[in-house]
């Protein structure tokens, strides 16, 4: 019997047991409910099959019509068929009745409260039944594409999770999916080690673009512009693109981007920071106007308006229970998660559904909702980990799919780095590393910390700028047009712009930035970085020292400090800590290793970043404790990464068992882009 027919079947049985008890309740509630008569048995009989009929059949078929089962699970849809019902009933049918008010109140509520509980308890997963529906939908809007037997590849970034935490998640059972893969030999697991700096932009560049050169952190100040450059602010990833990029990156033969940094030359991108000013990239297929529709819509507000909730029950217990370490997520975080977890998750599945339906040769996409949960609530705490539990389980439904594509499909999942979790530098020591620096350089230097803004924002920012410039012109839905009467006073240069970075675009524009301060503080997680702008090039050792002398020692011997990462005119590139200095052109150490706890290429991934151009002046690194497994975030977040310590560094990557690893271990993304590009060339399109 193959599936289709399995599930037919299922459904069937489904509501055959529902028809039975909602006959029974009928019933029941006939004896127990004063104010209802009737003038024979089976006039009672006959209405309780009528009545359990249309209550077993409400939910399935609201669900084929795309409406969310949260709607239902409120009970509201029910409630009204119900009472609809219970009217129709006493008005057509003269020997049965039911006098006064509270008895037909009540035995709607029973009917009601008995068809949620047993449709919930009985269901098929109505989430994938919905997502049936939509796959079909796809199907006949795109029609037959040319069959072909070359494998495509979906590569399945899952932002921010570490190698360790997927196997305790896996052991767990919190993604079966990927459990599955495992445990029927159809992929293997292994992890890599990412660059320093350990973040999406640094990792994505060199997976896409097969370079990240140059990139020391997520913010940075460049000298020369005398400017701040940012990897999520649109304008500064397109930079970051054009700069890089060879016009050969891994999707450059007509693959696919989906919600990533970098396009990796994709001649299709949607939701990609660096191309939605480039229209020539946009692919406005049409069945992404139909995942606009008003079914579709209503059921993702519901979704959204769901998350939000959960997000604010897990805020409170974290509060009642006291549970550290912990940060304050109020604000407008609610609504940043749930754009993350609930709107780019399911845009990012149905478009890959399109994307294998179409039969494009490769994509690339990355579900960023766990990594935002782990920042602000831990990295294996109970709600990051329903997050990727729910991740895993689009990877279940994007795998059905695939099985209607006009080729087969190989699937990659990996990730880009991964957390490491500790109170903050700023809770630990109260004070944070610009006000630290503050304390260490005399009173005439102004020092400048610039503020941390959740990466959320540029998430929202170009889920919206897409929606605006892509999905939405071709849509006449009503929902559209309410979204573009919002979106008009909140764009610039045609991007909508939300968050902090859109008063200072308004106040300053692209490349008019305000003078710095002398003295310039960033942060990426437990990565610091100190520029003195009053320096055209990069200052060394030396030339702190004589500007600045409190600051190296005392950075140096402060006990959240790991190590510092400076640039000596005699001796070269320094990592120094509180009893030691590595030196990384030679490996020789004086005193105690400040690298140990680092792992055993912290060396030469220091070195790599000291040779970048726009590296600071300072580069601080926080403490690293093996025995608790915490760093220090500079930012005030639960998990944190960037820097170096803990799993922050060990990303993983699955593929398919068959395919042949060229180099392992494999350090660095470009190593992995390479591996990437060879298994394209090897095994598919």
């Amino acid at each position: 019997m193959n599936l289709k027919k399995l599930r037919h079947l299922h459904w069937n049985l489904r509501l055959a047991i529902v028809w039975v008890i909602e006959v029974l309740t009928c019933l029941l509630l006939f004896l127990l409910l004063p104010g209802i008569s009737f003038d024979h048995w089976l006039t009672a009989l006959v209405v309780a099959l009528i009545f359990g009929l249309i209550n077993a059949w409400i939910r399935p078929s609201l669900v084929a019509l795309g409406l969310s089962t949260k709607l239902l699970s409120f009970g509201l849809v029910t409630l009204v068929c119900n009472g609809l019902m219970v009217w129709l009933v006493g008005e057509l049918v003269p020997s049965f009745s039911l006098s006064g008010i509270w008895s037909p109140a009540l035995f709607t509520l029973g009917m009601s409260l008995v068809n949620v509980a047993f449709s919930d308890l009985l269901a098929i997963d109505d989430d994938d039944a919905y997502y049936e529906h939509l796959v079909y939908q796809i199907v006949n809007l795109l029609g037959e594409p040319e069959k072909c037997d070359m494998p495509g590849v979906i590569f399945l970034e899952i932002d921010g999770l570490s190698e360790p935490v997927l196997r305790r998640a896996i052991r767990s059972g919190i993604t079966p999916t990927l459990a599955r893969w495992l445990e029927s030999g159809s992929h293997r697991l292994m992890g890599w080690e990412c660059d320093l700096s350990s973040q999406t932009s640094a990792s994505q560049a060199g997976i896409l673009l097969g370079d990240n050169f140059n990139i020391p952190a997520f913010r940075w100040y460049e000298k020369d512009k005398k400017k701040k450059m940012v990897s999520n602010h649109p304008f500064d990833t397109a930079e970051i693109e054009r700069r890089l990029s060879k016009g050969e990156g891994l999707l450059s033969r007509e693959g696919a981007s989906r919600s990533n940094l970098f396009s990796g030359d994709a001649p299709q991108a949607i939701f990609t920071f660096s191309t939605i000013a480039d229209m020539t990239k946009h692919s406005s297929q049409d069945f992404y106007p139909l995942f606009m529709g008003p079914y579709n819509f209503i059921r993702m507000i519901l979704l959204f308006l769901w998350d939000i909730v959960l997000e604010l029950r897990s805020a409170r217990r974290q509060r009642r229970h006291d549970i550290r370490p912990r940060i304050h997520r109020g604000g407008a975080y609610p609504l940043l998660r749930a754009t993350t977890t609930v709107l780019l998750r399911e845009l990012n599945s149905y478009i890959l559904i399109g994307d294998m339906i179409a039969g494009v040769p490769s994509v690339y996409a990355t579900f960023v909702g766990y990594d935002e949960v782990a920042h602000h609530s831990g990295v294996e705490r109970p709600d990051a980990l329903e997050v990727l539990r729910k991740i895993d389980e689009q990877f279940d439904r994007i795998e059905d799919a695939a099985a209607l594509a006009p080729r087969p499909y190989r699937f990659v999942v990996l990730s880009d780095h991964g957390q490491s979790q500790g109170a903050t530098f700023k809770q630990r020591y109260g004070v944070t590393l610009e006000e630290l620096v503050k304390e260490l350089v005399t009173e005439k230097h102004s020092v400048e910390g610039v503020e941390t803004i959740s990466a959320g924002w540029g998430n929202i920012s170009v889920f919206f700028t897409d929606l605006l410039n892509d999905i939405i012109p071709g849509s006449k839905h009503f929902s559209t047009r309410i979204f573009r009467r919002w979106a008009k006073n909140r764009t610039y240069l045609e991007h909508v712009i939300l968050g902090p970075y859109r008063e200072f675009l308004e106040r300053f524009g692209i490349d008019d930035e305000p003078p710095p301060a002398e003295v310039m503080v960033l942060a990426s997680g437990n990565l610091g970085l100190i520029y003195f702008t009053d320096w055209d090039e990069r200052m060394s050792l030396e030339q702190i020292n004589e500007a600045f002398p409190n600051i190296i020692e005392g950075l140096a011997q402060h006990e959240g400090i790991g190590f510092l990462l400076v640039l000596s005119e005699e001796r070269g590139p320094l990592a120094i800590g509180a009893k030691g200095v590595h030196h990384l052109d030679t490996g020789r150490v004086e005193g105690e290793d400040p690298l140990t706890h680092f792992g055993p290429n912290a060396a030469m991934h220091l070195k790599r970043t000291s040779s970048f151009p726009y590296v600071a002046d300072i580069m601080v690194n926080s403490f690293y404790d093996p025995e608790t497994d915490e760093v220090a975030a500079f930012e005030e977040l639960v998990g944190s990464h960037g820097g170096m310590g803990g799993d922050q560094t060990v990303p993983f990557v699955m593929y398919p068992s068959t395919w042949e690893v060229i180099k392992e271990p494999i350090i660095g993304a470009a190593e992995l882009h390479a591996q990437f590009v060879n298994w394209l060339d090897q095994y598919s399109a």
